[in-house]
């Protein structure tokens, strides 16, 4: 056999392979081509981005607190997988490592902590918010404080003996 007769065998082989190949690729580009489109997946509702949630992933639930701390007054209990709306977030005391602490939205200021909690993408520093988050609410007027009143002078200390 000579070298002629293996080359020219292997390169019809090459030129099947290729002509099948290209065959595959046109069929492949045609149904593509002919596939319906898919519909985009669904968009969030408007204003999602701006309101956050987060889903309680602790299997004993979590206390709501009146501050970003254990030691505030509690304020109730969410549930195991409950989904609760965020509104900002704060730096406060440290929770095995994790030291986040959510406002919830839509309640009169409690607080979680973020150890156990998944959320569903960025939440803004409650510095960075507009102070609707502040302890003084619309349908609940500040206390009006008093400035102290001064100290009396107390009376020169009488001298033993005297």
């Amino acid at each position: 056999m000579s070298t002629t007769d293996i080359f020219g065998g292997r390169g019809k082989r090459l030129a099947a392979g290729a002509g099948a190949l290209t065959a595959a690729l046109t069929l492949g580009a045609t149904l593509l081509a002919a596939a319906p489109a898919q519909a985009a997946p669904p968009s969030p509702p408007q204003g999602a981005a701006d309101k956050p949630f987060g889903t309680v992933t602790a299997s004993h639930g979590l206390t709501l607190r009146q501050d970003p701390s254990t030691d505030a007054l509690i304020r109730g209990y969410i549930r195991h997988q409950s989904r609760i709306g965020l509104e900002c977030k704060v730096r406060a005391q440290n929770i095995d490592g994790n030291s986040i602490w959510y406002l919830i939205r839509d309640t009169r200021d409690s607080w979680i902590s973020a150890k156990h909690v998944n959320n569903n993408g960025s939440v803004k520093f409650c510095k960075d918010m507009p102070r609707n988050h502040s302890k003084v609410r619309p349908d609940k007027p500040a206390k009006s404080v008093k400035p102290a009143k001064p100290a009396k002078p107390s009376a020169p200390a009488k001298r033993p003996g005297s």
